[in-house]
């Protein structure tokens, strides 16, 4: 059978399309985005009119999959992990209220923080909203899963969880693609009722989730995904997800090859697990990212001293998992790390030369003597290399859209001249209601747009601002004096600089527009951006 290489992205994407998706929500953030890119780019599914267009951020992107479901057809919403904090209230919402249409959605955790502000683990998010999580071991079962998935989710009506990691996103291998299956049809639903969350409906809608518990317990001890394999009796291991390839990679070198449970299905098999427990002496629990299943074990079998993992120190707590790392667990030598010479050290990353970014951090740093230090408050992207050398310029970096709110927040406390530094695309993502409770205190913060026309960060994808700032600005109620536009460009830079003056001395909210293209995209993306905005007027 024919193999393709792919990553374990482009596996997933073409798993969902081959299971008969008719849209795919999303929100770009690694280690995510190459799934939704390679959606779009698909011969396949342009001619099946699969939509792709990126959502503003992830909460609207699992309302609207959440809304094809609805119509009866299946659908993916796909985003990294901190994603899922602003899509929870939906996501847990729709546990409650079910779906129609099979509904998947997709999560890319980041284990060591390669472009992330925390490792957090998405299969808690599953656990807390009760709902299947599937965790695939490799680029074929990412494929596989997703077929899987649709059914499932379609059979118990709930969304199904499928948690994605950053070494199986951008590792490649080869994988077997099936046959695929036909979209479904427009079918609404018989009972609306359970989709309109007051009180009386959605009472009986969380009766009914609790009572799918078992059910899915009863999928998970008979999933394919979930393999036990006994061996010898001293070790036994329970390997989740990618996890289940570090070990493989070790127990070639095992004179007694321990007895695994390969887990890929939520919640957990217990039963499988009982017969591990009791076949081995001791358990290693070998998970990418926290300890959710040795904490699980702890509280089944209350051995503390028989399960061993991340909790007790053989496996640590932050990072991804290596081949080496589990060897050590597994009490084989390991090969020393070479040392790395004190000539060689690494390069923290930086703006790119000629990067607009740099020349409005010019500006606003010019003005620090003049307005004092540790004012300028930042947000997600690119830009946010400007809290290290050599600029400085940004002092606080948090989540999407902090900016603006953090700096009304200090604005309220009394600090003055407050700046708030964010992107286009982060603006439209989580900007505007921050935007909208200054303006209605009428806070005195100077929030600079640094507007590139592009989520450039994760790779150039069209920004939904493109065109549309100023209007959004003024329509949110800015004073159309304060709504200034700069072309940050060193021949700019002293008038820049007296802009920038000027809307800081104003005791209300200003906002700055700083505009010019990310020097990264190619020239016919710039003129298709500014053909863009032209038909916008």
């Amino acid at each position: 059978m024919k193999k393709h290489l792919v990553l374990g992205n482009e596996a997933l994407a073409q798993g969902a399309i081959d299971a008969g998706i008719s849209g795919v929500y999303a929100y770009p953030g690694t280690p995510s985005t190459e799934i939704t890119e390679y959606i779009q780019r698909s011969v396949r599914a342009k001619n099946l009119s699969i939509h792709t267009t990126w959502s503003v951020n992830e909460k609207t992107a699992m309302e609207s999959a959440l809304g094809m479901s609805y119509a009866g057809k299946r659908a993916i919403a796909v985003m990294k992990h901190v994603g899922l904090n602003v899509a929870s209230d939906v996501f847990m919402n729709m546990a409650v209220s079910g779906i129609n249409g099979g509904l998947v959605v997709v999560v890319a955790d980041d284990p060591s923080m390669h472009s992330s502000q925390n490792e957090q683990d998405s299969r808690f998010y599953g656990k807390f909203a009760s709902v299947p999580i599937l965790e695939p071991s490799d680029q074929q079962e990412a494929y596989d899963l997703m077929h899987y998935a649709f059914d499932l989710s379609e059979e118990v009506q709930l969304p199904v969880l499928v948690r994605m990691v950053t070494r199986l996103s951008h590792s490649r291998s080869g994988v077997v693609f099936r046959e695929s299956r036909e979209q479904n049809n427009i079918d609404l639903p018989d009972n609306t009722k359970r989709f309109a969350l007051i009180p009386a409906f959605a009472k009986e809608g969380f009766k009914n989730l609790l009572k799918k518990r078992s059910l899915l317990a009863e999928f998970s001890e008979k999933s394919d995904f979930n393999t036990l394999q006994l061996e010898s009796k001293p070790l036994g291991i329970v390997a989740c997800g990618i996890a289940r390839n570090y070990v493989l990679e070790n127990i070639e070198m095992m004179e007694n090859k321990p007895s695994i449970l390969k887990i890929s299905q939520y919640p957990l098999p217990k039963e499988k697990l009982k017969i591990l427990f009791k076949h081995c002496d001791k358990v290693l629990v070998v998970e990418e990212g926290y300890p959710l299943v040795e904490e699980v074990l702890h509280d089944y079998f209350n051995i503390d001293q028989k399960v061993i993992g991340k909790i007790s120190g053989h496996l640590p707590m932050t990072g991804e998992l290596t081949p080496n790392l589990v060897g050590k667990a597994l009490g084989l030598k390991q090969e020393e790390l070479i040392e790395i010479p004190d000539i060689v050290t690494s390069r923290p990353p930086r703006l790119c030369e000629g990067c607009g970014h740099t020349d409005l951090f010019n500006a606003i740093n010019e003005l620090i003597p003049e307005i004092g230090n540790k004012k300028v408050f930042g947000d997600i992207g690119c830009y946010a290399l400007g809290v290290l050398p050599p600029l400085n310029t940004i002092n606080t970096l948090i989540d999407m859209g902090a900016s603006i709110t953090m700096a009304k927040g200090a604005a309220d406390a009394g600090l003055k001249n407050v700046i708030a530094v964010i992107g286009d695309s982060t603006f439209t993502h989580s900007g505007m209601t921050g935007l909208l409770d200054a303006v209605y205190e009428n806070s005195p913060i100077t929030v600079i747009i640094s507007d590139n026309s592009a989520v450039a960060m994760t790779g150039g994808q069209d920004s939904t601002a493109v065109g549309r700032l100023k209007n959004i600005c003024l329509g949110l109620g800015v004073a159309p004096e304060h709504v200034r536009e700069i072309v940050p460009l060193k021949k700019n830079h002293e008038k820049n600089v007296g802009v920038i003056r000027e809307e800081l001395n104003h005791q209300g909210v200003s906002v700055i527009i700083s505009e010019r293209p990310c020097v990264r995209l190619s020239r016919e993306k710039k003129e298709e951006i500014k053909e863009r905005i032209a038909s916008l007027y």
